[in-house]
């Protein structure tokens, strides 16, 4: 008899939550393809709609090079998001690259970053309207950094509970576990203190959000750790 279709990406598993071997207490693990493909459309379409709100206004055509430097915290935003989601994703990949099964707990928490990923087209939107008038970039700066903030949150939140539950393949070294924690972590208090300053002043907050985006973008080095074949993880 054939096999649910499912079945390619949900297996019986008996570790318990905590890594260890149970057999009285087994739980439905899920492999890491899904929960990948998933990811990747979401961050694919998040980042597809940040370009819809760049748009020039009505009778631009009378001087199309005014309208368009006019457009500069379009622009601004576009980047510090497009590039959030980008750092975010290229976390994501990076995570789930070692991973050699997912749990139901894993799973609802990337299903928190991904709803912190959809919704920043709005914050966007907000920043790309009020940047350039006195009474609103404050709260549209703030509002972004808070939303940045919590991607990058439950991204790192994502990988300490995937090394908590024993869920990272065994042949990982501790070296490459260090390397992907310490990138992490530190985009965290850049966010904090970018948002402190942001009531203040709404545009450095805001070129700070994206010299933190720029810094989790840098390349991580990959040491030649073995991960789970093609077939194990789809």
């Amino acid at each position: 008899m054939g096999r649910g279709p499912s079945s390619a990406y949900l297996r019986e598993s008996p570790v318990s939550d905590h890594g260890s071997n149970d057999t009285s207490a087994a739980r439905l693990d899920w492999r890491p393809g899904r929960l990948e493909a998933f990811s990747d459309g979401v961050f694919a379409i998040a980042i597809t709609l940040l370009v819809l709100d760049v748009a020039v206004q009505p009778g631009w055509e009378i001087n199309p090079l005014g309208a368009l430097l006019k457009l500069w915290p379009q622009y601004l935003a576009y980047i510090v998001s497009f590039a959030t989601i980008g750092a975010v994703w290229i976390g994501h990949a990076g995570i789930t690259h070692y991973l050699h099964h997912v749990d139901w707990i894993v799973v609802r928490i990337n299903l928190l970053l991904l709803l912190a990923v959809s919704i920043l087209p709005f914050p966007t939107r907000l920043l790309a309207e009020f940047l350039s008038h006195e009474s609103g970039r404050r709260v549209a700066a703030i509002v972004l950094g808070l939303n940045l903030l919590l991607a990058v949150f439950l991204l790192s939140l994502l990988w300490r509970a995937a090394l908590r539950r024993g869920l990272v393949h065994p042949d990982v070294d501790d070296e490459e576990v260090s390397l992907l924690t310490r990138r992490l972590t530190p985009g965290l208090a850049g966010y904090i203190a970018f948002i402190l300053v942001g009531l203040f002043l709404p545009l450095v907050a805001v070129v700070g959000y994206l010299l933190v985006t720029l810094a989790l973008l840098l390349p991580i080095r990959h040491r030649s750790a073995a991960r789970p074949s093609t077939t194990d993880r789809n």
